[in-house]
């Protein structure tokens, strides 16, 4: 009993307690209203003119004038500024009625508007004069679609497949293998076409094919190379190429590299790791770049870059202006993690002289093998850390001279450095091999080789005339 005694009676006082706030809380908010309402002074309208402020028992009215902001119905002489008790001129003349001051503003207001107007008129034509002529300078270098262009060009075009000798470290022997390439149809005589592609890409080569537009592949002939410059020229012959073949190809139009400017578009097409042709787009990057990688012989000092994607497979390719011109020709790309969109290409300009003399060669079929000449000699690659320890030229180094052979006549000897064979670069010995393949017995060639003499080696060129293997 007693237990709910107590609980009643703290139920009751917890009442009789939020009750007691409520009252409270009203009382106050009755005295807060009536404290504002005693403080603000109104007019017999009812708008507030002031406010009255309390200080130790006496109270000051406030112009509400002074801080509130006028009235449209506000008299101009009533508006004065009175911050910080500083005097400012009038807006407007206090000498002019109300009816004037509102025209003269007007006048005024109508007058700004229309300088104004003038004003945003002969800048908008400017604007539209700026944006026409950028618009007009900026037009031919906005390329959305250059389908056009790759239909023209893409006849133009080839795929390379190279086949040559590597070894293999896994099984420790010498295998075949092939790379792919591209090829640009740069003319075409009484009997061949002829094709334009990176020296790289035929360095070594046992057999090339070349594959055109229709798909169709037929075998390709080294006609020359220049190590130098990166560039050779293919043959392929007429009479081994279809008619339709024949009728799909084209002759590519060569442009002037000289005349290209940095940002304008460019059109790398080419054999892409060996998918097949595709294309991609970019700009010219630069002029004029420098590029070395280890093992090059050739000159990389005045290339074309560009962001257009260049991969394995696009060596040899064909680099396009929007107007379908062949302005460069691919032939390497810097790879690695943290480079992208860095592709070269040689001036097509710079290689014109270098096509015109390649293309006067004579170009060799493969002789057969009981017809082959036979130079007598044998040998082994001279390699790069024999090069760079010993300064040793790159070649053939003659380790044995068979007698009576067209090598023994000649004149050379054990310890000759083979460089080149009529003419082409040889770097191994499985090069020199290849080329043989396509000289008859009893031809004369050009063989140039370093003999170490007087403490250094000296260059020199002998005349060798082939024998046969028999």
């Amino acid at each position: 009993m007693n237990n709910k005694k107590k609980k009643g009676s703290s139920v009751l006082k917890t009442v009789l307690a939020a009750f007691g706030c409520a009252v409270m809380i009203a009382v106050y908010t009755v005295a807060g209203m009536a404290a504002a309402v005693s403080i603000l002074e109104f007019d017999d309208k009812g708008r507030i003119i002031g406010w009255h402020m309390p200080y130790i028992g006496e109270s000051y009215a406030v112009d509400s004038s002074s801080v509130l902001p006028k009235s449209s119905g506000q008299e101009d002489d009533d508006y004065d500024d009175i911050q910080s008790g500083i005097e400012q001129e009038p807006r407007f003349d206090d000498k002019t009625d109300e009816s004037a001051d509102e025209s003269s503003i007007k006048d005024t207001k109508v007058q700004d508007n229309n300088e104004t107007a003038d004003v945003l008129e002969e800048t908008e034509e400017e604007n539209e004069s700026t944006a026409s002529i950028e618009q007009a300078q900026t037009a031919p270098a906005v390329v959305t679609d250059v389908s056009q262009v790759v239909k023209a060009a893409m006849p133009c075009v080839v795929a390379i497949t190279s086949e040559y000798m590597g070894y293999d470290y896994w099984y420790d022997k010498m295998v075949e293998e092939e790379v792919n390439a591209s090829g640009i149809i740069v003319g075409q005589n009484d009997e061949e076409l002829l094709i334009v592609t990176n020296c790289h890409v035929v360095e070594n080569s046992l057999n090339l094919t070349v594959q055109f537009i229709d798909n169709s592949e037929v075998t390709a002939y080294v006609k020359g190379t220049s190590s130098e410059s990166d560039l050779a020229i293919l043959s392929v012959f007429l009479d081994e190429m279809a008619d339709d073949t024949l009728d799909s190809i084209a002759v590519a139009v060569l442009g002037d590299s000289d005349e290209l400017e940095v940002g304008e578009p460019a059109i790398a097409i080419g054999n892409s790791l060996g998918y097949g042709q595709s294309v991609t787009t970019g700009v010219i990057s630069a002029l004029n770049r420098y590029i070395y990688e280890e093992g090059d012989l050739y000159d990389q000092g005045y290339l074309i870059q560009t962001d257009a994607a260049i991969n394995p497979g696009n060596s040899g390719g064909a680099l396009l202006n929007v107007r379908g011109e062949v302005i460069g020709i691919n032939s390497s790309k810097i790879a690695d993690s943290v480079i992208e969109g860095m592709g070269y290409a040689i001036p097509i300009s710079s290689a014109k002289p270098i096509i015109d003399e390649l293309i006067q060669k004579e170009t060799r079929r493969k002789v057969e093998a009981g017809k082959q000449g036979f130079l007598g000699v044998s040998g082994k690659d001279v390699s790069d850390s024999a090069a760079n320890d010993y300064g040793m030229p790159q070649g053939v180094f003659v380790t044995g001279v068979v007698e009576d052979s067209g090598a023994y006549e000649a004149g050379i000897l054990k310890g000759d450095i083979i460089t080149h064979f009529d003419g082409e670069k040889v770097n191994e010995m499985t090069r020199l091999q290849s080329l043989l393949e396509y000289y008859e017995a009893g031809t004369q060639v050009e063989v140039t080789l370093n003999r170490f003499e007087n403490g250094s080696y000296e260059e020199m060129t002998l005349s060798v005339v082939l024998g046969s293997r028999e």
